[in-house]
């Protein structure tokens, strides 16, 4: 059949409803979607071995004959196994397949095949299980460099690969939306060759112009984006300029001295927002660095210039956290601070929505629920959004768009997450990077240690001593239920092999510290049961907090001195340090444990990064290292369009090549009106179809 791109993969050979549902899970329903299906990785297969000197590490290929018709027996209803001896003129090898019936009548004796899979030696034989196979002259998959994909259940590798090779019949149909010009001043390959080649590379050097040409491309349409964000902000009208007041009068209200960092953080907000032009600002800080007295220093600026501030938080423990520190912080300044959350009672909501709209509330905390339907303000000028990450720029529009001014309001937004500073000025293009880069004085320096189960009783005493001395302790869980496979309610789950909070919780409490006082918390609780959670561990009420991440933005707890993280080789390293922080904030020298059961040298050496630095950069590049972009930032939550090839960390050398490749482009046709530029113009709209507007 012809394929073209919008052929659609149900029509391909060996693909029925039900694999069609599979690879619809993936988002592949075209020959197109495939094409743009980039593998993950890649096998060599291209050096063939004979028997004898077929190394016992890793998949090989091996040139065989089989010496025998294969033999199909039934162990056990739902287990066949199908044995066949080959050769070659070195020695011979025994393969067993599994479950694979059909290899009974696939291979004939005389017949040469390739084999690919591990050999291993079992007494004297030489062995491989469940290998690929090809017969010899007749080779798709074998002899070459083979693509590795991203799977879901019931779709392997070698279904995607073909799938994909049948696609490539219409790579040449592919148009060409990268400009001549552009192309040949970086050297970039053409469309239909970086597509057949990043799929099925000829060799290493044709993979490279692949990668090259395709990476390029993805930076230069998120770099040409982002110009056009940063022109629409420069040319975004006016902004709310508020009046210059003395920081000194704020300063008054705070009970400690700002670091350098945060003086000079505010005196840089103060400046955007006394100023013409509306303030998009990124401030990036540690984890217990000050980034809240920033956020509140604005929203007092806002509301002593008779107007609104609204600060946005990922959760609503976290929103409930800021609504308190605010109100004792800005109430003796005479600034009326309110909440708008998700759970409060319809009453209560009514009259918040009513305050806020008269203008009764200065400055209001809130979840999503401020950006619901049927809040408006009198007055908003500033937008705060915490955890930057977790909220995109459509989310801050809709916010910006019930200010109920034609100006557009002042965006503040606060991450803990540390990003290398050039990688923050590309993420967040239309933003101005601030950086509090000092932590107060006097913050007790965490003691990070791995321990592997083995030490399992030793940390239970650990949990103990503490506790006798008066501290109190976290206890950090990856899962909140156990898995229904789990062999004995409290054992871990054999599955996921992951300490769930609810069993796990209740078996510390029976078996191991039937003395002290647990308490629980975790994201499936209601909003009133999580604060009464956390306000008794808060009040010293509990000793022991077992928890989800949901404390990763917990209040504070200066009492805590110590915090247990199971199965910590299943978090990014980001989120270890942000629950690092979670003590450390009094007096008591601190200690954040991490237990793993895994070996695996690459996750222990993450692992290693995290006990040997507090530094948040340092870690947070490591990070962005092993999970890439995607997962760092959150699915496309972070607004801008997800990067398939290009590694935002690795290829900082062509990313500055496709800047400059944009910058020039646009500064020839800053409208990218001519017919040559009009297909950048088309795939930078899709691109960016999360952010509203962004060519106006």
């Amino acid at each position: 059949m012809a394929v073209t791109r919008s052929t659609p993969v149900h029509t391909f050979p060996g693909v029925g409803e039900v694999r069609a549902k599979k690879l619809e899970k993936l988002g592949l329903s075209t020959a197109g979607d495939l094409l743009a299906w980039y593998p993950r990785d890649y096998e060599d297969r291209r050096q063939l071995y004979t028997i004898r000197d077929a190394p016992l590490e890793g998949r090989v290929c091996v040139n065989a004959m089989a010496a025998e018709h294969p033999r199909l027996t039934r162990v056990r209803k739902g287990l066949e196994l199908v044995q066949v001896k080959v050769v070659d003129h070195t020695a011979a090898l025994h393969l067993t397949f599994f479950n694979q019936g059909y290899v009974e009548r696939a291979i004939r004796a005389g017949e040469e095949y390739v084999f690919y899979g591990t050999v291993e030696v079992q007494g004297r034989r030489r062995t491989m299980v469940n290998p690929i196979f090809e017969r010899v002259g007749k080779q798709g998959f074998t002899g070459r460099i083979m693509p590795v994909y991203r799977l879901t259940a019931g779709i392997s590798n070698h279904l995607l690969a073909s799938l994909t090779q049948q696609a490539l019949d219409c790579a040449g149909s592919l148009p060409e939306t990268l400009p001549q010009s552009v192309r040949q001043a970086h050297g970039l390959a053409a469309v239909e060759f970086a597509i057949k080649n990043i799929h099925f590379p000829e060799d290493e050097e044709a993979l490279a112009l692949a990668r090259r040409r395709l990476a390029f491309e993805e930076l230069f349409y998120l770099a040409v984006g982002l110009r056009f964000l940063k022109k629409r902000r420069d040319q975004g009208g006016e902004g709310i300029s508020l009046p210059a007041r003395p920081k000194e009068e704020f300063l008054s209200l705070l009970p400690f001295v700002p670091t350098g960092a945060q003086s000079r953080v505010m005196e840089e907000v103060a400046v955007d927002m006394t100023g013409n032009r509306p303030m998009n600002r990124l401030v990036q800080g540690d984890v217990g660095s000050g980034k809240t007295a920033v956020a509140a220093y604005a929203g007092w600026l806002c509301a002593k210039g008779g107007c609104q501030a609204a600060l946005m938080a990922p959760t609503e423990v976290l929103a409930e956290q800021h609504f308190r520190s605010l109100s004792q912080l800005l109430a003796p300044a005479g600034v009326r601070v309110g909440l708008l959350t998700g759970s409060m009672t319809a009453a209560e909501k009514k009259k918040a929505r009513a305050a806020l709209a008269e203008g009764e509330i200065d400055f209001v905390v809130g979840t999503h629920a401020l950006i619901s339907e049927g809040v408006a303000f009198r007055r908003l000028a500033l937008i705060v959004a915490d955890e930057q990450h977790r909220f995109g720029v459509a989310q801050r529009a809709a916010l910006a768009a019930k200010s109920g001014e034609d100006t557009a309001p002042h965006v503040l937004v606060m991450s803990a997450t540390p990003i290398p500073r050039t990688l923050a000025l590309i993420i967040y293009g239309d933003l101005d990077v601030s950086v509090i880069d000092q932590l107060p004085p006097g913050r007790t320096p965490i003691e990070t240690y791995v321990v592997h189960e083995d030490k399992r009783q030793r940390m239970y005493g650990y949990v103990r001593k503490q506790v006798g001395e008066g501290r109190q302790v976290y206890i950090i869980c990856p899962a909140v239920e156990e898995n229904p496979d789990a062999a004995l309610p409290g054992e871990e789950s054999p599955a996921l092999n992951l300490k769930a909070v609810k069993t796990y919780a209740g078996k510390l409490q029976k078996e191991v510290f039937p003395e002290l006082r647990l308490g629980i918390l975790h994201g499936k609780m209601k909003p009133k049961e999580k604060e009464a959670a956390m306000a008794a561990f808060a009040a010293g009420e509990t000793q022991v907090l077992v928890a989800t991440t949901v404390v990763e933005v917990g209040v504070d707890v200066p009492n805590a001195s110590l915090i247990i993280v199971e199965n910590a080789d299943r978090f990014g390293l980001s989120q270890l340090h942000q629950l690092r922080g979670r003590v450390g904030r009094g007096e008591h020298p601190s200690c954040c444990v991490l237990i793993t059961a895994t070996w695996n040298p690459v996750a222990m050496e993450r692992l290693r990064t995290l006990a040997s630095t507090t530094d948040g950069f340092k870690i947070s590049e490591e990070d962005l290292k092993a999970r890439g972009p995607g997962d760092f930032f959150g699915n496309r939550q972070h607004g801008l369009p997800q990067m398939k090839l290009a590694d935002l960390a690795g290829d900082m050398r062509l990313l500055s090549e496709a800047q400059e490749a944009a910058q020039s482009l646009l500064d020839r046709d800053p409208q990218l009106a001519s017919p040559e530029n009009r297909p950048v113009w088309e795939r930078v709209r899709q691109l960016f179809a999360d952010t509203p507007d962004i060519f106006n």
